[in-house]
């Protein structure tokens, strides 16, 4: 096994640890005594996994370690972080945290890109996974949603509405790709 999948491994690993460290504080909140040891362990916890998306990535192209398993492991291990800080930031209620809709958008986004792989896949035989450029801004924005949450600042609410933003506009984009590639799969018939 190479060192960047190690490394996504590791990332994995870490994602229950985010989770232990972000429902005690909000136990600890909701007691009435807040543990911010506890808040910044969470925040350690998840800066350290974030981090090491992009260490894992630079080591596999630095030194040739691209592999079948690390194509598979790194966006599960992306996902996985990302996701899992979304939906227990939202169920675990912090002092400052995200609203309930924000993780159901997010996830109905991510469900409707995988049908909608799949629905490619059964009636194309191929799929070409490429994130778009409202993607790519509304991961940006959902991981500056956590960190506005992990971060505890009341007065930036803007992240998460912007994020919610592009998360929608970018699952519109990739329904708008996807029917066109029916399409175009259907018209070369």
């Amino acid at each position: 096994m190479t060192v960047a999948n190690q490394i996504t491994l590791v990332r994995i690993l870490l994602i229950p640890v985010f989770v232990v460290f972000a429902v005690y504080y909000s136990a600890s909140v909701r007691a009435g005594a807040a543990e911010e040891s506890l808040r910044w362990a969470a925040v350690a916890v998840f800066v350290v996994a974030a981090a090491s998306d992009g260490l894992d990535g630079w080591i596999a192209r630095r030194f040739s370690q691209r592999s079948a398993l690390g194509v598979v492991l790194d966006p599960i291990a992306d996902k996985g972080l990302l996701l899992t800080a979304i939906i227990t930031l939202s169920l675990y209620p912090w002092p400052v945290s995200l609203p309930l809709w924000f993780p159901v958008l997010v996830i109905a986004r991510d469900v409707v890109i995988l049908v909608g792989c799949g629905l490619l896949k059964f009636f194309t035989g191929d799929v070409e996974v490429r994130p778009s450029i409202l993607g790519k801004i509304a991961t940006a924005l959902q991981m500056a949603a956590v960190a506005w949450v992990l971060l505890q600042i009341p007065e930036q609410q803007w992240v998460v509405w912007a994020a919610g933003l592009f998360t929608l506009l970018s699952g519109l984009g990739y329904m708008w790709r996807g029917l066109h590639a029916m399409e175009g799969a259907a018209q070369a018939e």
